[in-house]
């Protein structure tokens, strides 16, 4: 069984480079964000339920720019997929991101699945792409808080993902989850290999 690592809060996330729709490569470690950048990992082209996800943070672009939010989608589809979802999907503000590989998906712990034909609105699903995740990362590199999915449905909403934020900006508090961070690295607990970490800013 291939394990994914699991993301601890308060810890250097891993690197991300991702390639844009209609723009250069996109480096985490190149953003500055006033708060937070905010990595939205979508299935694609063929989900219905991301269509809509993406489609209201859209609606809602202008709100996480005044609150210093950088928001980015990125999936595994490849460029003419993601430069479809840009436009039929009305996607003019987000940075949309293609050709995530399954080793990025595995050291930001996401879930893959495989594709089965087509979806239910006609489109054919990849052979394989990754289930949602969501990560409010400071600018740091470090993770602030993140979702992870095994399905499309139940995704946070987006009136609470905004409360989130500004109570997180608000109380300046540091995020809860990350106590167990040296977890599993005894050697009574059975586990074969520690926790990754990553260095911060690395790209």
């Amino acid at each position: 069984m291939t394990m994914s690592t699991r993301l601890i809060p308060n810890q250097p996330v891993p690197p991300l480079r991702v390639k844009t729709v209609g723009g250069p490569c996109w480096r985490l470690c190149d953003q500055k964000p006033k708060h937070f950048t905010l990595v939205l990992f979508y299935r694609g082209l063929h989900c219905g339920f991301c269509k809509a996800q993406l489609q209201a943070y859209e609606a809602r672009y202008e709100e996480f720019r005044k609150l210093g939010v950088r928001v980015l989608a990125v999936s595994a589809d490849d460029r003419e997929r993601a430069e479809r979802t840009v436009r039929d999907w009305h996607l003019d503000e987000l940075t949309v991101c293609w050709g995530l590989t399954i080793d990025q998906a595995r050291d930001w712990g996401l879930y893959l699945s495989e594709g089965r034909g087509k979806a239910i609105d006609g489109v054919e699903e990849p052979s394989w792409f990754v289930e949602p995740g969501m990560f409010f990362i400071k600018p740091d590199g470090r993770l602030y808080a993140g979702f992870v999915q095994t399905v499309p449905v139940a995704q946070p909403r987006i009136d609470d993902v905004i409360a989130g934020i500004r109570f997180a900006i608000e109380t300046a508090a540091e995020p809860p989850g990350g106590a167990d961070e040296e977890a599993c690295r005894g050697d009574d607990c059975g586990c074969a290999e520690p926790v990754k970490l990553h260095a911060v800013g690395k790209c």
